[in-house]
């Protein structure tokens, strides 16, 4: 039975603009909501009843204002960061936590994870070790990234033994743990974002999207500049891969959570590099919840406060599907400079076929040659029923949105091109 929270105390850890929906959702079931982090003007923060300058690492910090003021549950929604430091900051208050150390470590951790995939059957992407590279048994390109790290920081496309040793430097300074990975560079792959929602012990496929990369031209081949969904290989995932990766979701012992999984296609397989214990960044939590009903939101945040792995705000069965329609996940990125004028957000929120959009970097921003998140300036969420309608809305994007630097130029690169 969904339990009445009003008056409860929630703790939200990170105010990105991700996170005003959860903001939204707990005010709209009547709990008072907290957003901590080292910003002062954090999205979230701007709209949730108390905010706190604690980084989302500061975990002595958090615990003891959370003691102080009887805080009832706390939430990680969809920050990489915050992973284990909620799963900490929950042990020693002795509130619901979706997740054991044990199961944060395999799932936060890419080496641990591509070894527990190997165990359960699941297929991962051919691998070498730094012995290999010094060695020379390596076939170029390869993929170097940290085991540990967020929004493609520390990652490089290696060509060269040269460029090989100078990625295993860049890697290293980037990770955690100073680990690294290699990997054959799966490029010409189509890359695959998956989403699991474990409710009851039982994992629901919710998400599962084709990951349009951006160009290497525009020093963007690492960063997402479309998600479609569901993915064009949901047919060949659910004949050939989905069975293995919910029986190896299930002896992880997960009960109730979130679980974020990348890969790529080849051939009938889908070969898995990243996991995470959270929800997928961005907003498709609403486009889900619009096209089917299921809610991740309000069910995160009642377990949060509860501990109750039963309930659920909707039904998850087949919600990948999103009701036979199309979503497009945008994220517009611009070219290194400085902003100088924004114009055609509003438009494109009253587009009927929109569902959410939002300013990432405001005017007068600059934007560095970083070649990750650093240069995502914007993100849109639109949901269309009707397919032939696809390329049409693309176009009507780029042609509303536009950004220019002081000289009137255009600054978005790397626009997604819909084939269908």
């Amino acid at each position: 039975m969904i339990q009445d929270l009003k008056g409860k105390k929630l703790l939200i850890l990170a105010g990105a603009g991700v996170h005003s929906k959860v903001v939204r959702a707990a005010k709209e079931m009547g709990i008072y909501t907290i957003v901590t982090d080292y910003l002062v003007d954090s999205p979230a923060k701007l709209i949730a009843d108390e905010s706190w300058m604690y980084s989302i690492t500061d975990v002595d910090e958090i615990v003891e204002r959370c003691k102080q003021n009887h805080v009832d549950g706390v939430i990680n929604f969809c920050i990489d960061p915050a992973q284990k430091p909620y799963q900490q900051i929950c042990e020693r208050l002795g509130v619901p936590c979706y997740g054991s150390k044990e199961q944060f470590d395999i799932l936060t951790d890419k080496r641990k994870f591509k070894d527990y995939c190997k165990v359960h059957n699941v297929d991962v992407i051919t691998e070498y070790t730094e012995q290999d590279i010094i060695s020379g048994n390596v076939d170029y390109p390869i993929f170097i990234k940290p085991t540990n790290s967020r929004g493609s920081r520390g990652q490089t496309i290696c060509f060269t033994e040269e460029e090989a040793f100078k990625g295993l430097d860049i890697a290293k300074k980037e990770s955690s743990d100073g680990g690294i990975i290699c990997e054959k560079h799966m490029k010409g792959y189509q890359d695959i974002g998956s989403a699991f929602f474990v409710i009851d012990g039982e994992p629901y496929l919710v998400k599962f999207g084709d990951r349009h990369l951006g160009s290497p031209e525009d020093n963007l081949d690492k960063q997402v500049i479309c998600t479609q969904l569901p993915a064009a290989f949901s047919s060949l995932f659910m004949e050939n891969v989905y069975d293995r990766v919910k029986n190896m979701i299930r002896s992880l012992g997960v009960t109730f959570g979130p679980i974020f999984l990348q890969g790529f296609v080849d051939g009938d397989t889908i070969r898995y590099y990243d996991p995470a214990f959270r929800m997928p960044g961005g907003d498709y939590d609403i486009i889900l919840k619009d096209s089917t009903g299921f809610d991740t939101v309000k069910t995160l945040i009642h377990f949060a406060l509860t501990g109750d792995t039963k309930i659920k705000f909707g039904n998850p069965e087949n919600a990948y599907n999103l009701n036979g329609g199309t979503a497009l996940l945008l994220t517009i990125t611009a070219r290194p400079g400085k902003i100088a004028y924004i114009e055609g957000l509003d438009e494109l929120l009253n587009h009927p076929n929109v569902v959410y959009g939002r300013q990432i970097i405001p005017e007068g921003a600059i934007i560095p040659a970083s070649g990750d998140i650093e240069q995502r300036v914007a993100a849109v969420g639109a949901y269309i029923s009707d397919k032939s309608k696809i390329a049409e809305f693309i176009q009507y994007v780029y042609r509303t949105y536009r950004i220019t630097d002081e000289n009137g130029e255009d600054m978005i690169v790397s626009r997604f091109e819909y084939k269908g």
